[in-house]
């Protein structure tokens, strides 16, 4: 595939160790112009352990699936798709953001390690969309990140603006879960609900709500089936069939799949949008053999060799459907080589958006348009596969080295799969086991050819190294805001990690009513080329400590306009007289073992709730009490000229261990004013007395001293500033 150049994204949050939230896109006004031809609306149908011989369109004999046959006799179906990983998450990650699994943030199923994440810099194709003006929907499995909402890995914060279904991978195997998310919110469900149902409801309703809106939309559809367990209301037609349970409700998930698809592109015609819209099914991998399902029964991978978690053909080829009336020939096939990954250039290209050009997808647009010639082709196409769950064909289809790390390259005619010796992919090449396919002569992976091929081996060998980078560093795309209270200050960039330049970039700072924002730079450009940035620092000025979301805009003439949402929560008001610290609020706290506490020592627990600070049996009746590291900053506003306490291991700590040690420094806009000596609770407390005059900021920081932080229960006592 092509050669692409990356870029070191920074991250000024973390540089700053504040909190932003994550890139949101909005939709963007479209032009005269563009409103006479508007973009498509986009359905995505993303299944769940369908096989490629799974439908009748591929072949398939036992299972009815009428709708996405006729989709198919109506449109396009590709017969040499590919899932980019042969397990769920992996796959997921790729078809989402344009990457094979060489690069993609999540390489591997979920195991001891947890579930994988998708970070604020990982572009998935409904961030794009957003980006050019999209509506966008997910409804169904999701799989990443931690189970929680306001978080980068959340669905919200990648680019969809309404989510119903599972965020967790091992939720979603449950039919009859207890609650469903809906965008950031716990939804109880009633008890005996059948999830896919629920879901492909939420679905249609999403078209009736967008059908006639002035936008375009992006509805991603993805049920939970036919994954396992083989859990569905009424196995219907399948009721009679001599064949185990498991089996009859496997055939009637694929049914209920067909149907579901069948009612969204009724819902279609019904919203007169058929002719304006593309429809796209696919599955994450192959077929599956879990809870016991036969796979073999209903010649679920076609002619093609292994299942899901192999590497070879029946693992990763997929079915691969697009239908849109008028725009794609009915009965249209394509023998392009396509992998999933394909698809956020493929989408960005239909929709005219934005798209980032650090991505392995190549777009298939032009095949879908009637003039395949045009469409580019990949170098080669790559997976890679760790994953600790075995069932026994995949094992052994490979050997029983199912557990082993393995990849698979496919390059023209030739299909290779290598397994290392364990888990470890870093071993010499001469370790891996490497096999070698003609495709062309041998789709079904028969005959190993690699002992006759020395110079192919050698040539996908090298590819396969080439194909993977540990840590694959993204080019920034897009609007970002970093928000640093402390200076009262709202960091935007708007970057441009495509590969054409942005006109008429325009960065602007909506606020709330009081609120003022001055740019200290330019917030304009003509032109923003690939790879560069508009960077602009805005000074914000509030009228009260209220936080709120503040909502920078970046605009282009392309056109797209994007949005980043910030939270901002202005300094607290200087204190107007003489004061203890623990008194006043602060700007920030961070505290190594649970809350800051006020007026107390019991570091652990709610503030409120622990013992009065005591050093040597003297009780200090103000003051704050830390476990190291930890940091407090307070806002003195130029306003005071002396700060004076006590610091170090409270009675309490010392009663509990004798081996606490910390160190106490006091920082003033930057500056270190004093750094103490070693704490511990054989040296009692040290008395601080500091001149603060002109100080904005205040910061008492604790550190562990000894590298051992158990008992490092440190307390300021008597915090107390005298105004000027």
């Amino acid at each position: 595939m092509p050669s692409r150049r990356h870029f070191l994204a920074g991250s000024a949050a973390a540089a700053a160790g504040l909190t932003a939230l994550p890139q949101l896109l909005q939709p963007a006004p479209a032009s005269a112009a563009e409103s006479a031809t508007p973009p498509p609306h986009f359905v995505v149908i993303l299944a769940d352990d369908l096989g490629h011989g799974d439908l009748g369109a591929y072949g398939q004999k036992l299972i009815t699936t009428p709708h996405i046959d006729r989709l198919a006799a109506e449109g396009l179906k590709f017969t040499d798709a590919y899932s980019a990983a042969a397990v769920c998450a992996p796959s997921r990650a790729a078809f989402l953001t344009g990457l094979h699994t060489g690069h993609a943030a999540v390489r591997a199923n979920p195991a001891a390690g947890g579930q994988g994440s998708l970070a604020a810099g990982d572009t998935t194709f409904a961030e794009v969309l957003r980006a050019r003006g999209y509506r966008t929907g997910l409804f169904g499995k999701w799989g990443f990140g931690p189970e929680a909402a306001d978080q980068p890995s959340h669905p919200g914060a990648r680019g969809f603006e309404e989510f119903y279904g599972y965020i967790d991978h091992s939720h979603a195997h449950q039919y009859r879960p207890a609650y469903l998310w809906h965008n950031d919110t716990k939804e109880t469900l009633p008890p005996g609900t059948y999830a896919p149902d629920a879901i492909a409801a939420r679905a249609l309703d999403f078209i009736d709500t967008h059908a006639a809106g002035p936008d375009p939309f992006l509805l991603l559809l993805a049920p939970n089936l036919p994954h396992a367990p083989s859990e569905i209301p009424d196995v219907g037609a399948y009721a009679t069939r001599p064949w185990t349970q498991a089996n009859k409700a496997h055939a009637a998930q694929i049914s209920l799949l067909d149907a579901q698809v069948g009612a969204v592109v009724d819902r279609l015609r019904a919203r007169g949008i058929a002719q304006r819209t593309v429809v796209l099914v696919a599955s994450d991998n192959g077929p599956h053999e879990e809870g016991g399902v036969d796979p073999d029964l209903f010649d679920a991978n076609g002619p093609l060799r292994g299942y899901k978690r192999n590497l070879y053909e029946g693992g990763v080829r997929v079915p691969l459907i697009a239908w849109s009336p008028g725009r794609i020939a009915p009965g249209t096939t394509s023998t392009r080589p396509t992998p999933l990954y394909d698809l956020l250039p493929t989408l960005a290209d239909l929709a005219t958006a934005p798209a980032p050009a650090d991505i392995d997808g190549l777009s298939a647009a032009p095949v879908l348009n009637g003039a395949p010639a045009l469409a580019p082709l990949h170098g080669h196409l790559y997976w890679y596969r760790d994953e600790q769950g075995v069932t026994g064909r995949a094992d052994t289809q490979d050997a029983g080295r199912a557990k082993q790390v393995a990849e698979a390259i496919r390059k023209d005619r030739w299909k290779a799969v290598r397994f290392a010796p364990g888990r470890d992919r870093t071993v010499a090449d001469s370790a891996w086991a490497f096999e070698l396919y003609d495709l062309t002569v041998d789709p079904g992976e028969k005959n190993d050819v690699a002992a006759g091929n020395p110079s192919v081996v050698a040539s996908l060998t090298t590819l396969l190294r080439a194909s993977w980078t540990d840590t694959y560093v993204r080019r920034p795309w897009g609007l970002t805001a970093v928000a640093d209270p402390s200076a009262s200050t709202l960091t935007t960039t708007v970057s441009n990690g495509g590969a054409r330049p942005w006109p008429d970039v325009r960065v602007t700072l909506p606020l709330p009513a009081g609120w003022t924002a001055t740019p200290t730079g330019p917030a304009t450009t003509a032109s923003l080329a690939p790879g560069q940035a508009l960077t602009t620092t805005w000074r914000v000025s509030a009228p009260s400590s209220a936080p709120a979301v503040l909502t920078p805009q970046a605009t282009t003439s392309a056109p797209a306009r994007f949005t980043a949402a910030t939270r901002f929560t202005p300094l607290p008001a200087p204190p107007t007289q003489d004061s203890h610290l623990s008194d006043l609020p602060w700007v920030s706290a961070t505290n190594g073992w649970g809350p800051v506490e006020i007026d107390r020592s019991n570091g652990k627990q709610a503030a409120g709730d622990g013992t009065p600070i005591a050093f040597g049996g003297v009780t200090h009746a103000k003051g704050l009490g830390v476990h190291a590291p930890s940091e407090i900053v307070y806002h003195l506003g130029g306003r005071a000229s002396r700060f004076t306490a006590l610091v170090g291991i409270d009675d309490f700590s010392t009663h509990q261990s004798s081996t606490g040690a910390t160190r106490a420094i006091v920082r003033a806009d930057g500056r270190t004013l004093l750094t103490t000596a070693t704490l511990t609770g054989a040296t009692g407390p040290t008395a601080i007395d500091l001149d603060v005059r002109g100080v904005r900021l205040l910061h008492l920081v604790v550190e562990d001293a000894n590298a051992r932080s158990s008992f490092d229960h440190t307390s300021w006592a008597r915090p107390y500033v005298t105004l000027a």
